[in-house]
């Protein structure tokens, strides 16, 4: 029995630290490579809980300086909106037409 814990990297999307290490070592060696690869910081939080993990796993298994890892890229919206307040916005714009 292996008693080995598993640590969650990417709670999101319930990626492990030893999944993002394979996929390093098996060439994907930047955060953008890594979110491709296995869908981290694609989940609620937009990496906003993961990015800073996975770049430190990327240092500590290239050697790359932190400058040279580019992080994640934001996508609107920056933080979580619920719907309803979009539904609102639209339902504004028709109604000024």
């Amino acid at each position: 029995m292996d008693n080995k814990k598993e640590i969650i990297v990417c709670f999101c999307e319930d990626i492990t630290e030893d999944e993002i290490v394979n996929a390093i070592r098996q060439g994907f060696t930047r955060p953008v490579d890594i979110k491709n690869y296995l869908r981290t910081g694609m989940g609620p939080c937009q990496g906003r809980g993961c990015a800073s993990q996975i770049m430190r796993l990327i240092r500590q298994k290239t050697s790359q300086s932190p400058e040279s890892i580019l992080p994640l890229s934001n996508r609107p919206p920056i933080i979580p909106v619920p719907i309803g307040v979009l539904k609102k916005i639209k339902k504004q714009k028709v109604m000024k037409r």
